[in-house]
Order: structure tokens, then C-alpha cells, then sequence
């Protein structure tokens, strides 16, 4: 999966919104068929959603494309998924995941949909909101090839809190251990590892922290739910000039070290030796392929 930095939500009957979305600047846009549409209108709003897909394509073949649609336990996803699984689609967002087994129920509808509407390739983002899907959450990251990207729960009025029953402050400490178990199980699988939404819309300075945060823990990216948050998680997902330059010339001593046959030296007063220059290595190959990347 690309490392998306920002993934905004778009109410799938509401096609207007989809070029502020693209002028956000999000690298991902999931076109949601589930909570955001009224139940009298989700049947229309996947015509609308297959709709919007094409329309997006046809200004951005960059950006990811992804539709929420609804849980399987509502049995409507097939009816979904038939309708929107179309040429520019990039994925499925698959919702109320609890245990390793509803991967493979997607599974089986996404490859029939696939094959019938001729489509390839097809990935999920799998949010964890349920105490199933948080304990199974290494078995659900490896259920599939498809599974690209799992999101760590961070929700103040969500249903994982009210599973759950934590009370949400903005520094988070209540769902640290949520987030870290699915942020392990990410690096475990190898997929792109992300964290939950803030829901404040107008404290721009609470989400900056809370994105910074969750990027010092390891996540690579961010849900959002308006416009204005996108580019605040780009930023707070975006390597600074300092932090590749530091990279890059730890990289380069280490290397002129162990050329001249040294395992370790002193570079800004920090010793470093193999270990740091692997992660300095892999460091800036994700740096690098971001929107916009280093080099």
C-alpha cells in the first residue's frame, strides 16, 4: 500500500464535496457509504459513490480511492461492493472487522466483484473498532495479501469507546495500548500502520500534537474527517529538511566508517554503528516515497 500520510472521509451522497477533498491536499479520500449516509439514502448513494470514483480519476490518478461500505453483518456489502467496484478504485475500507475470518468474507465477495467488473488489485484499510478485532488484531493484519493498512483506535465518541468504556483525553493515554497493539501487528505484517481521527474540528493546535504524537510512537499516517485537518497531518507526516539531512549524514559517516574498517563512530555527538545506519536506510526509503519525498 502507498504510505498515505492523510486519509479523509467523504459522505459518499454528497458528491460536491469531493473536489474539496482533492484540493485538500489528502494523499487518500474514502468515500463513505456507512455512517455518514442516512439509511433511506444508501441505496442511491452507491451509484453516486461509482460515480464519484470516475469523476476523481479523471482529475487525480495519484490520490487513493477507497469506499467505506457497510458491515457485513448488515448483509448489504455484496450490494455495495457491486456497484462501486470499478475501474479507479483503489480499495475497500471494511468496517466492524472482528477476527481474522471476516477478512476472508470480503475476500470471497471482492474477488467475485473483481473478476465480474474487471477490476485488479483491490486493498483494505482495516480500522480496529472492536475488543475482537483489537485481541486478534497480528491473525487480522496476516488474513489476507489485501489487508494494506490497519488504524490504531483513538475515537472520542466511537464504537471502540463504548466497547471499550474509556473516557478520551487529548494526549490519548487511554488508548495507548489499543494503538500500540495494532501499531506492532502492522510492523509485524509489514503494512502501513495508522492512527485514529481527532475529532475537534477547530482545535488545529490539539491535532498537531496528537498527530506528532502518533508519529514519534511509529504510525505513518492519520485519518480525517474535514478539509481543514489535511494539512496538519500532512505536515506532521512529512520528513523536515533537518530530519533527512541528519539521515543522510549519519548514513554517509557510517558508510565512510566501515569502508575505512570501523563497526561504529561518532557522528553529532551520538555513536552510532550498523543498527542506526539501517534504520537511518530505511528511514529515508519511506521518506522517499511520499508526496513530495526526499530525493
Amino acid at each position: 500500500m502507498q504510505p498515505y500520510r492523510s486519509i479523509l472521509f467523504v459522505p459518499g451522497h454528497k458528491p460536491a464535496w469531493v473536489g474539496k477533498a482533492l484540493a485538500s491536499g489528502a494523499d487518500c479520500v474514502v468515500l463513505d457509504l456507512e455512517d455518514s449516509v442516512p439509511a433511506e439514502l444508501k441505496a442511491g448513494a452507491r451509484a453516486t459513490v461509482a460515480e464519484s470514483i470516475r469523476a476523481i480519476r479523471e482529475r487525480d490518478e495519484r490520490v487513493g480511492v477507497f469506499v467505506r461500505v457497510n458491515p457485513l453483518d448488515t448483509r448489504t456489502t455484496g450490494a455495495d461492493l457491486e456497484a462501486v467496484v470499478v475501474p479507479g478504485l483503489t480499495g475497500v475500507f471494511a468496517p466492524k472487522i472482528g477476527a481474522a475470518t471476516d477478512v476472508l468474507r470480503y475476500d470471497a465477495l471482492l474477488d467475485h466483484f473483481e473478476e465480474r467488473n474487471g477490476v485488479r488489485g483491490l486493498e483494505y484499510i482495516v480500522p480496529v473498532e472492536m475488543i475482537g478485532a483489537i485481541q486478534d488484531a497480528r491473525a487480522i493484519a496476516t488474513a489476507s495479501p489485501r489487508v494494506g493498512a490497519m488504524i490504531g483506535p483513538t475515537a472520542e465518541h466511537a464504537d471502540i469507546a463504548r466497547a471499550v468504556g474509556y473516557q478520551w483525553t487529548p494526549g490519548g493515554e487511554e488508548t495507548l495500548y489499543l494503538r500500540s497493539r495494532i501499531l506492532l501487528a502492522c510492523r509485524e505484517a509489514g503494512i502501513h500502520p495508522l492512527t485514529g481521527l481527532w475529532e475537534r474540528l477547530d482545535d488545529l493546535a490539539g491535532l498537531k500534537a496528537f498527530a506528532e504524537h502518533g508519529r514519534r510512537l511509529g504510525f505513518r499516517g492519520m485519518i480525517a474527517i474535514h478539509p481543514s485537518h489535511v494539512p496538519v497531518v500532512n505536515e506532521a507526516f512529512s520528513p523536515t529538511p533537518e530530519d533527512i539531512a541528519f539521515h543522510e549524514g549519519l548514513l554517509a559517516a557510517y558508510e565512510q566508517a566501515a569502508a575505512a574498517g570501523d563497526g561504529a563512530v561518532r557522528y553529532r555527538g551520538v555513536h552510532i554503528d550498523k543498527a542506526h545506519a539501517d534504520t537511518a536506510r530505511e528511514w529515508l526509503a519511506h521518506a522517499r516515497s511520499l508526496p513530495g519525498g526526499a530525493g
